[in-house]
């Protein structure tokens, strides 16, 4: 008799870093923890397992932030975003785009309702505002070294996610020594 075949997972093909938004309400991931990204491991003492728990914790948070961002940018440019929208923008079913947007309304960062457009909370526009700064530093920083403009924007958003506050100013202080 042979071993029971393993259990399959079911449910939707997730995008990229859907797993990051936790399904139960409140903050999640680092923020919750009250780690934030200067010491996103929780351990001051720079070991390996401190540097993983801090990549988990950015991968957690970055579909929030990656959504709210996109919210904003398509609201900006006509007025209101739909789920269709989201899911043309990001390149997922609306499926996908509907329980991503159903675990931010219960993170508190949007409101929405059936055939309605989704909207940013006051919590969801700010968080927006950070991410989108971040991106343009990242963006900026990579410009300044002389990678391609296609390039930088691909690289920054995966980086925007992963780096510390800390490495944000630092970013900022290069190209505006150096005048983009």
């Amino acid at each position: 008799m042979s071993a029971p075949a393993p259990k399959r997972r079911s449910g939707p093909v997730r995008a990229r870093g859907a797993r990051g938004i936790a399904a139960r309400g409140g903050e999640s991931g680092a923020r919750a923890r009250g780690v934030t990204p200067d010491h996103a491991g929780g351990a001051p003492d720079g070991s390996h397992a401190a540097r993983f728990r801090g990549t988990r914790a950015a991968h957690r948070d970055e579909t929030a932030e990656d959504y709210v961002e996109a919210l904003a940018q398509i609201a900006r440019e006509r007025g209101q975003a739909r789920v269709r929208d989201l899911a043309a923008m990001m390149g997922v079913s609306h499926v996908t785009v509907s329980r991503i947007v159903a675990r931010l309304e219960k993170r508190g960062l949007v409101r929405t309702a059936p055939y309605r457009p989704v909207e940013l909370t006051r919590a969801g526009r700010l968080l927006a505002a950070r991410a989108q700064r971040r991106h343009d530093t990242v963006l900026r920083f990579l410009l300044s070294l002389g990678v391609p403009a296609r390039q930088a924007e691909i690289d920054a958003e995966g980086i925007e996610h992963h780096v510390s506050e800390k490495t944000i100013r630092a970013m900022r202080a290069h190209v505006e020594r150096v005048g983009e």
